[in-house]
C-alpha cells in the first residue's frame, strides 16, 4: 500500500530520528531545569506579569491553559497562556519559557515582519496541509499527474510555514535571553545557561518540523518525476 512504501523511509527516516531526538532533548532540558529554582524565587506567572509590564504590554492578559508544555501567546485575543507547571513553578525552566512567549508578544507589538508573514500563512497552511496529501494521493493512484502536482503545491505551504517559523522562534528566544538579563531576572551565568538550554532544545523541534515537511515534499516530487518518466 502507498502509506507503507519502504522508499518513504529513505526520505523520512533522518527527519523522524531528528524529531525523536528533539522531543527527547526538550523533555530532558525541561524536566531538569523545572527542578532548579531560580534565585529570585519568581513563579512563571510572576515573571510573565513583570516582563509584560516592563515592555509596556500590560494590556495583555495572562491565563492558564491545560496540558504539558502548552504555553503560547495568542495574538488574536492578546493573551499569554501558561501551562500549570510553568505558571506555578519558580524554576529556571519557567524563566526561559515565559520570556520566550513574551518575546512573541513583543514581536507582535513591534510589527516583526516574519511573525506577520507566519500569521498570514496560517489559513493557507491549514487548508493546504489537509488538502495537499489527498490531491496527491488521488492524482498519483489515478495516474493524473496534474492533480498530483496540485497536491504537492498545496502541501508545499506547510514547508514554507515551517521555514518562516524558524526566524520567528529563534528571534523570540534571543529576545527572551536579553530580557532576562536586562530586567535582572537571572542573577548569574548558570541561570542564564539553564534558560538557554531549555530554549535551544525547543528550537530544535522547529528544525525537525521543517526537516519532516521537506522530506515529505521531496518524496512526493520523487514519485511524480518517476511517474513522468514512465509516461
Amino acid at each position: 500500500m502507498f502509506w507503507f512504501d519502504p522508499l518513504y523511509l529513505v526520505f523520512a527516516l533522518p527527519a523522524l530520528l531528528l524529531a525523536f531526538y528533539a522531543q527527547f532533548k526538550v523533555q530532558w532540558a525541561y524536566n531538569k531545569y523545572l527542578r532548579v529554582p531560580n534565585r529570585r524565587g519568581l513563579s512563571g506567572l510572576e515573571v510573565a506579569r513583570h516582563l509584560l509590564a516592563a515592555n509596556g504590554l500590560g494590556y495583555i492578559s495572562v491565563e492558564g491553559t491545560p496540558g504539558y508544555l502548552s504555553d503560547h501567546y495568542d495574538p488574536r485575543t492578546k493573551t499569554l497562556r501558561l501551562s500549570p507547571q510553568v505558571a506555578r513553578s519558580p524554576s529556571v525552566a519557567a524563566l526561559g519559557i515565559v520570556a520566550h512567549e513574551v518575546g512573541h508578544a513583543v514581536q507582535e507589538a513591534q510589527g516583526y515582519a516574519p511573525l506577520r508573514l507566519r500569521s498570514g500563512l496560517v489559513p493557507v497552511v491549514n487548508f493546504g496541509s489537509w488538502l495537499g496529501p489527498i490531491l496527491f494521493l488521488i492524482g498519483w493512484l489515478m495516474g493524473y499527474s496534474k492533480l498530483a502536482w496540485m497536491g504537492v503545491l498545496c502541501f508545499s505551504a506547510a514547508a514554507v510555514f515551517a521555514l518562516v517559523t524558524l526566524p520567528v522562534e529563534f528571534d523570540a528566544s534571543r529576545r527572551a535571553l536579553r530580557m532576562l538579563q536586562a530586567y535582572g531576572l537571572v542573577v548569574d551565568r548558570r541561570e542564564l545557561a539553564g534558560a538557554k538550554s531549555v530554549l535551544d532544545a525547543a528550537a530544535l523541534t522547529y528544525v525537525a518540523a521543517l526537516a519532516q515537511a521537506i522530506s515529505t515534499l521531496f518524496y512526493y516530487i520523487f514519485l511524480l518525476t518517476g511517474m513522468r518518466r514512465e509516461d
